[in-house]
């Protein structure tokens, strides 16, 4: 396949007042092949916004090469951002427009035809709502909106940063199936985004990175295998004596409140005929699936903290200045 997106070593440090200059991006390499859905992932402040920005031109990269559809840039920028839509951040719009009205501004700025506004209205589940003033709109309607202006203009590459952010359920879910439909029909999509369940879903392959670095990349399916530890779910009547005999057989075992929880199984069949030389009968042996959350934590280092929300804008500190 070809690649639509492509960053090499790409380098990026703020300048602080009175504190050592922080890197934000150290040498990050990203590939998007085209008509994929790529999930670009990392916790907050690992740079994954100042990518984006550095790729569409928003601020100036210290090193490294980038090429959008082919071109380098930001020098090719005029020529390939006709061809490029992004949502980077939180969208802002004129609250007193109405959304149609704030779509067709775009649309004569952009010189897309009128007709592509009730389009993407109806793509992004707008219709209904267009004709009102956009500060009545809801958070997860403005992202609606965002979306829709990006669209605008029918991109080979839709860029977007956190596309689900106040939605619903039913509104993550229809945001899935549109960027599905648009990969289907061959626009290719990069989606950076905290719902980790979520990208499991829609994407194709993934980039995950932690302070600034590449720490995985790959089909999803691969990257998600890379992590798995043999790991099985067990039932048994005698939980401790079962322990015992797995854990004699150089098994790590761990007891959860009614199960065993055996890592570093390669035939799982062995577990069985160990088990049932003590007359221990099993009632359940399960695989468990590393998903992409808990490969996240382990490749990242980071844990949910309790009670905060991890959509969270990523931005440059409030004293940074550009080197």
């Amino acid at each position: 396949m070809t690649a639509v997106l492509e960053i090499d070593g790409l380098e990026k440090t703020y300048r602080r007042l009175f504190k050592p200059p922080r890197t934000a991006v150290d040498g990050l390499d990203l590939v998007v092949e085209a008509g994929q859905v790529h999930g670009f992932l990392g916790a907050n402040g690992s740079g994954k916004t100042t990518t984006l920005r550095a790729l569409l031109g928003l601020v100036r990269a210290n090193g490294g090469q980038m090429r959008l559809l082919g071109r380098p840039v930001p020098e090719a920028l005029p020529e390939v951002v006709p061809r490029v839509g992004a949502i980077v951040e939180s969208p802002q719009f004129f609250g007193n427009f109405s959304g149609r009205r704030t779509l067709s501004l775009l649309a004569t700025a952009g010189g897309v035809l009128p007709s592509r506004v009730d389009e993407v209205l109806e793509l992004v589940g707008l219709r209904d709502r267009a004709a009102e003033r956009v500060r009545t709109y809801s958070l997860g309607m403005k992202q609606r909106l965002a979306v829709a202006a990006a669209l605008l203009k029918a991109p080979e590459l839709l860029i977007l940063d956190e596309p689900a952010n106040g939605l619903d359920p039913g509104g993550i879910r229809e945001m899935r199936d549109l960027m599905r439909d648009l990969a289907a029909n061959g626009t290719t999509v990069l989606l950076s985004s905290h719902i980790l369940a979520e990208v499991q879903q829609i994407c194709d392959s993934v980039t995950i990175i932690s302070m600034g670095r590449r720490v995985a990349a790959g089909p999803v399916a691969e990257v998600l295998a890379s992590q798995d530890k043999g790991e099985y779910r067990l039932r048994v009547d005698d939980s401790g004596r079962a322990a015992s005999v797995l854990a004699g057989a150089g098994l790590l075992v761990r007891t959860q409140d009614d199960h065993l929880m055996v890592s570093g199984v390669i035939d799982p069949a062995a577990i069985t005929r160990l088990l049932a030389r003590q007359e221990l009968w099993l009632s359940e042996l399960t695989p468990v699936m590393p998903d992409l959350e808990s490969v996240f934590l382990q490749l990242t280092g980071t844990l949910p903290q309790p009670g905060v929300h991890r959509q969270v804008d990523e931005a440059a500190p409030p004293a940074a200045t550009e080197v």
